[in-house]
């Protein structure tokens, strides 16, 4: 048998190539790069002075949201053990809802529609990461507390926060409800930039802190037990986790608004696209993979199928749907 027989073809070793998780993430970074610059440059009819700086607004927001989103969904996967599980289910979308709901109720809608962008935004962040801190602080206190014990302890505050907020919204009049049901939808389009500055500082210092504890991301997916055995404080590396994860989820909802289901759909692409659960490739991919998501997404929404209607809308479709077939699969972790 000739011995060029035996050696892989060129179509072979291209491939070979590019299933190693590396290689991935450039393409991701490519194709997110290249999303960038169609949804900045496709389209433009009018004057490029305004369009590009006024869809490169969108595309800041959409980057932080995408980095925010996307980090905290695979840290709080870490801890929990679970791929299913988000942030969210902590509560904080519901908290989110409430303090929307309890301004209109007292103050009325021209209230929640006139206040200065800056605090209330930092109103809402400063609610609630103190809420996340004291829940962390409460069940953590105890010597047998656990994670399972946090997260059934956020669904019930979660129920709480949601039946308090439908209670209240019962009682408004048509014209506040509209507007409080505008607030409660995820936006793109009108992101104060001020808000967008400061929202960046705040994932550029939890950013700081993730990246010295990189490697100890990895060691607390292997369980509790195994990270003790090589030398983890893992209740005090898990509450820091915790807190990093509070930050990050108020920041990205006070800044648009909820989107429940975006993290499940980025960190399961990454983590079936990498094949691998090392955070230093995950995170990134993550990120990418959010960026793709929601600029490509918004493009298409935009220019292809020519609609209004809000993207959050469709990714919590898409979101939830995935939802479903991770929970039917049985054995998914």
């Amino acid at each position: 048998m000739p011995t060029d027989t035996l050696a892989p073809s060129r179509t072979d070793t291209v491939l070979a190539y590019t299933r190693r998780p590396g290689v991935r993430l450039w393409i991701l970074a490519v194709l997110a790069a290249a999303s960038v610059v169609v949804f900045l440059t496709v389209g433009i009819t009018g004057s490029w002075d305004f369009a590009v700086p006024f869809r490169a607004r969108k595309v800041y927001a959409m980057v932080l949201v995408a980095f925010a989103i996307g980090v905290s969904t695979v840290l709080f996967q870490t801890i929990t053990d679970n791929r299913i599980l988000t942030p969210s289910i902590m509560g904080f979308d519901s908290l989110y809802l409430l303090i929307q709901t309890l301004v209109v109720f007292v103050f009325g809608a021209s209230a929640l529609a006139t206040a200065d962008e800056q605090v209330k935004w930092v109103v809402e962040v400063a609610v609630m990461v103190a809420f996340s801190t004291l829940l962390f602080r409460w069940i953590f206190a105890g010597a047998k507390r656990s994670i399972y014990l946090l997260v059934l302890v956020g669904i019930v505050f979660g129920t709480l926060f949601r039946s308090l907020s439908s209670m209240m919204q019962r009682m408004l009049d048509p014209a506040s409800f509209a507007v409080l049901s505008d607030a409660s939808f995820a936006s793109f389009n009108a992101v104060d930039v001020e808000l967008m500055l400061l929202a960046a500082i705040a994932i550029l210092l939890v950013s700081l802190v993730g990246i010295r504890m990189m490697r100890v991301f990895d060691v607390i997916g292997l369980g509790e037990s195994h990270a003790i055995g090589l030398g983890v404080n893992h209740r005090r590396v898990v509450t820091v986790m915790l807190v990093l994860i509070a930050v990050l989820v108020s920041v990205s909802t006070a800044l648009v608004g909820p989107i429940t289901f975006f993290g499940l759909i980025v960190s399961n692409l990454a983590y079936t696209l990498l094949g691998s659960s090392r955070h230093a490739l995950v995170l990134p991919a993550t990120v990418l993979l959010g960026v793709i998501c929601l600029v490509g997404g918004q493009f298409i929404l935009e220019h292809v199928f020519a609609l209004d209607t809000a993207l959050s809308v469709v990714i919590e479709f898409a979101g939830g749907i995935l939802f479903l077939v991770l929970l039917l699969k049985r054995g998914v972790r």
